[in-house]
């Protein structure tokens, strides 16, 4: 047996990499959803916004224009940036108290990952909180820092028991009796 098909010391075979995965983990293009493209823009703008402190309006015709735009979930895109904007006082003041440091020392793709997530704990109950959870991991993998995906994943796993109480606890509910 080869060492790449050998098993870990865990016993457990080796990782396999994800079909539709790029090599940092990411997903790629054309394994993404409409939303999950829409986070994508959204992300895009909410940087420009958080670095640049440009207006939406004019940051939302810029993203509009840009390349696969078309290929993305405009509503949501539209909610995203337009709703993590509008209230991005009242997320910063629920990200605020799970973070270990200032929020001016988080980097701003971060920062945008953290405020689609609590938007969309707050205002998307469409869509399971494990997703959101999946989605801005992996716009944090494939946007941010080497190891600001861990970051986003325990701050907004850090938020969604108490932005999505009921659906968290009958999730984990599940998981204990399976």
């Amino acid at each position: 047996m080869s060492e790449e098909q050998s098993p870990s010391a865990s016993g457990r075979p080796p990782r396999q990499p994800r079909a539709g995965s790029t090599s940092t983990g990411a997903r790629k293009a054309a394994s993404k959803s409409n939303r999950s493209r829409a986070r994508e823009f959204a992300l895009q703008a909410l940087y420009q916004h958080l670095v640049g402190r440009n207006d939406a309006s004019a940051i939302d015709m810029f993203t509009r224009d840009l390349a696969g735009f078309h290929k993305a979930d405009s509503a949501h895109y539209d909610a995203l940036l337009h709703g993590c904007i509008t209230t991005e006082a009242d997320l910063d003041a629920l990200i605020l108290p799970k973070l270990d440091r200032q929020l001016s020392e988080i980097s701003p793709i971060e920062h945008a990952v953290m405020w689609i997530g609590a938007y969309e704990f707050l205002h998307c109950p469409d869509v399971p909180w494990r997703v959101v959870l999946n989605e801005c991991i992996e716009l944090a993998k494939e946007f941010g820092g080497t190891d600001g995906h861990k970051y986003v994943n325990a701050v907004l796993n850090g938020l969604a028991p108490s932005l999505r109480s009921a659906e968290v606890t009958a999730d984990k509910g599940q998981q204990a009796a399976g």
